[in-house]
């Protein structure tokens, strides 16, 4: 029985969310699968993902083949560099502390890359929000102006109009 570790397609129409799975290579792609490895959710920016890298591990090393798409979430994660690492420890190239400590750097320091990013998209969206703010602040304020120097026109030609009625008066009483 071919195993392969894929993405199982939930969620509605045009906002897509998987499911990592391991499942048996005959079965169909949303049909059953043995194992749960994790989640993709490709909607959010970064694109979130949760996956049991352990679980993950333990299915590449018996034998199972992940599909491109897979592939590239089990790297991204780190369970392909786990399950390579695990193969050195295996032939004795590395002891287990040394493999643990290997990924544990790899995984410290893609946790800082991708805080960098979400903290430069936040810093992206605020400065945008602050942007439109003031652009929104400045029409206010023009509308405001523009509605004030309305109002003083109408008053200006309310006093002329009664000066004039004022002086029709005026004139019709001599």
């Amino acid at each position: 029985m071919p195993v392969k570790i894929r993405l199982q397609r939930h969620g509605k129409k045009g906002k897509p969310f998987y499911w990592i799975v391991a499942a048996d290579a005959r079965s169909k792609r949303d049909g059953k699968y043995l194992e749960k490895l994790g989640i993709y959710n490709p909607n959010t920016n970064p694109a979130t993902i949760e996956l049991n890298v352990d679980g993950a591990v333990t299915w590449l090393q018996n034998g199972a083949q992940p599909t491109d798409t897979a592939k590239a979430i089990l790297s991204y994660k780190g369970a392909l560099l786990k399950n390579h690492l695990a193969g050195g420890v295996r032939k004795g190239a590395l002891t287990e502390e040394q493999a643990e400590a290997k990924f544990n750097a790899w995984v410290e320091e893609k946790t800082a890359k991708v805080t960098s990013k979400e903290d430069t998209l936040a810093k992206a969206q605020a400065d945008a929000k602050a942007k439109a703010l003031e652009a929104e602040k400045a029409v206010n304020d023009a509308r405001t102006a523009a509605a004030a120097e309305a109002e003083a026109e109408a008053k200006a030609a309310e006093e002329a109009a009664n000066a004039e009625t004022a002086e029709e008066t005026s004139n019709e009483e001599e």
